[in-house]
């Protein structure tokens, strides 16, 4: 039997990200929990655990350095060299575009765009030096239309899309596979914060008529984890109730 996949998954202490923490532990990676919250990383590393999965937690935010290492230390630390990182820190705030403040942008981009950009940094010498990596980028579909009163977090995720398409072109040859998920809305907690009324308005847009739900979105993940989908480089694939048709 192969040994299980050393696996980050950041933001993963609810919502999409505890799903799919789940659901790679389900099919046999060993996941290192990343949360701010260090009690929710550890609820759902337990979680994990108790169904008889591999998990450790590590409390940390994905837009610091120091905590950005300590992360990816204590995912070596306590299942080996990473070989899937799982990119899903993310925060929402709601605002029309000529009523935001600076801070709220700059925190938007700094835990979407930099909190991707140093946990790939962290882990990607290893997994060239090693000609093998998988890379999961948690985007929105809204970083591929837009979305009104988000004009910071669509901001973010387009810039996530694009990043994510340069690496695979930088890397694919060499070993690392990065591709890009990009959910619609979903009946996570973050999505609970939008406005009741954005959030009646977006679902009567979706031709599914519903939003997703976190296991759904984990589903398109662990594809792109897997020898599957092998061919995939690049890409943006989209569980999103058919807001986005490509």
């Amino acid at each position: 039997m192969a040994a299980p996949v050393s696996t980050i998954v950041t933001g993963a202490g609810s919502g999409i990200g505890r799903a799919i923490a789940i659901k790679l532990a389900a099919i046999g990676h060993a996941v290192l929990v990343n949360d701010l919250s260090g009690q929710r990383a550890d609820e759902v590393a337990a979680e994990i655990r108790a169904a008889g999965g591999i998990a450790a937690a590590k409390a940390g935010d994905v837009s610091s350095e120091a905590d950005v290492a300590a992360i990816h230390d204590a995912a070596a630390a306590s299942h080996g060299v990473v070989g899937l990182l799982v990119n899903n820190a993310g925060i929402a705030h709601q605002a029309l575009f000529e009523n935001l403040d600076v801070k709220d942008f700059d925190r938007m981009f700094a835990v979407h765009v930099r909190g991707t950009f140093l946990m790939t940094r962290a882990v990607l010498g290893p997994m060239l030096a090693r000609r093998s990596g998988v890379i999961v980028n948690i985007a929105s579909q809204l970083g591929q239309i837009g979305g009104i009163e988000l004009a910071h977090y669509s901001g973010a995720k387009a810039a996530i899309i694009g990043m994510t398409k340069s690496l695979a072109r930088e890397v694919s040859s060499r070993g690392v596979r990065v591709n890009a998920v990009a959910p619609g809305p979903i009946n996570t907690p973050l999505v609970m914060e939008l406005s009741e009324d954005w959030r009646e308005r977006k679902k009567s847009e979706l031709p599914l008529g519903r939003f997703g739900e976190p296991e759904e979105v984990a589903e398109t993940v662990a594809f792109l984890a897997s020898s599957a989908a092998s061919l995939f480089v690049g890409q943006t694939l989209g569980p999103n109730s058919g807001d986005v048709m490509l």
